[in-house]
This record gives structure tokens, C-alpha cells and sequence, in this order.
């Protein structure tokens, strides 16, 4: 399944719409062939990024919505996530070991996740006001290394 055009979908910034992306990217990639385990990941990516659109970004304000993006190529799939929000800061992945030792509070795990669970991201500020995580995954997970998790040099700017 390769889409000339990107599907968009739009929710509202409250908890419990990233189900509706979730469900949504699951099915594209059903189609596309993806493996249970993959779709799994790829859902708790998409999950993870809305959240944090929604709280972060769109400060769980209902009227603002987030948007999100998908882009099916032959060999993966690419998806967007965007609030229009100001975030919070810098990006940053948490330290397992201080969360354990209950240094850090037990949440902020959904940039460690997203990284671990989709094979390319990317945080950015979009120029018009708000920022986006653009994940992929692909269909043959052994694509090139280099490729992996890649980022953004902005990052510091994205919304956690």
C-alpha cells in the first residue's frame, strides 16, 4: 500500500483522542503488512507522541487540535505529530537509573519510548508556530543504521 497523497487526521487536545491516531496508523499499517509486534510499536509511538502534544504542546486545551500525518511509502511508513503549542523545552531522554533511585519524578518516559519503538525520529519547531515529531518506521527493520533515530539539530526546542 503506497499513498500518493498524506492522510490527515485531526483530534482534539484532550486525553483519550490519541486513541483515534492510534487506531488509525494501526490499520495503514496493517494494510501495509507491518508484523503484529511492529504495529504494537508503532501504536505505542503515535500514542506516546500525542500525549504529549496534547499536554505539553496544547496545554489540554480541547480547542486546539493536533494534528496528525501519515505518508505510506512502499518500504515505510511515516508519521507526523504536531500541536501548536510552545512545549516545554528541551527534548531529552530521562536516566533510567535516577528514575529507578526516585530522582526523577516516574513520568517523562514518552520520548525514551518513541526513540526505542520507531526506527527514524525527528523533533523540530514547525516555522509557523508549534512543533512536530516525525516518526518512521519501516517495513524491513533492517534498514540502515545511520538512519536510525535520527534527530533534528533543533531538538531542544520540541515538545517532550
Amino acid at each position: 500500500m503506497s499513498t500518493t497523497k498524506p492522510i490527515e487526521l485531526h483530534i482534539p487536545s484532550a486525553f483519550g483522542c490519541e486513541k483515534v491516531a492510534m487506531l488509525q496508523v494501526a490499520a495503514v499499517a496493517e494494510r501495509m503488512g507491518f508484523s503484529r509486534d511492529r504495529v504494537e510499536d508503532l501504536k505505542t509511538a503515535v500514542a506516546e507522541a500525542c500525549l504529549n502534544a496534547i499536554e505539553h504542546g496544547n496545554k489540554l486545551n480541547r480547542t486546539i487540535r493536533v494534528g496528525i500525518e501519515l505518508l505510506a511509502e512502499e518500504s515505510q511508513l511515516m508519521v507526523s505529530v504536531s500541536d501548536q503549542g510552545e512545549g516545554v523545552g528541551e527534548v531529552r531522554t530521562p536516566s533510567i537509573e535516577a528514575k529507578i533511585e526516585g530522582r526523577e519524578p516516574p513520568r517523562g518516559w514518552g520520548i525514551f519510548l518513541i526513540r526505542n519503538l520507531v526506527d527514524e525520529v525527528q523533533f523540530s519547531a514547525k516555522e509557523c508556530g508549534g512543533h512536530e515529531i516525525r516518526m518512521v518506521i519501516h517495513l524491513d527493520r533492517t534498514a540502515p543504521a545511520p538512519a536510525r533515530r535520527s534527530e533534528n539539530a533543533g531538538e531542544g526546542s520540541g515538545t517532550p
